[in-house]
């Protein structure tokens, strides 16, 4: 039975690695949505386009 319940947590583990992998494309969109959000909470003040994007992206991947 021990060999079993390995098996069948090691498959969870796989299964929720699967799940959690997200597309470069995904992580871009999502970057670009927060960074939108920070740069209109200033009111889309110009200049500060990298510091959003940086800002964002950091806050996502932490």
């Amino acid at each position: 039975m021990a060999t079993t319940s390995k098996n069948t947590n090691e498959s969870s583990s796989i299964v929720e690695e699967e799940s959690t992998t997200v597309s470069q494309a995904d992580l871009d969109a999502k970057i670009a949505e927060l960074a939108y959000f920070k740069a209109e909470s200033r009111g889309f003040e110009v200049g500060h386009e990298l510091d959003d994007w940086l800002e964002a992206e950091q806050g996502l991947l932490l």
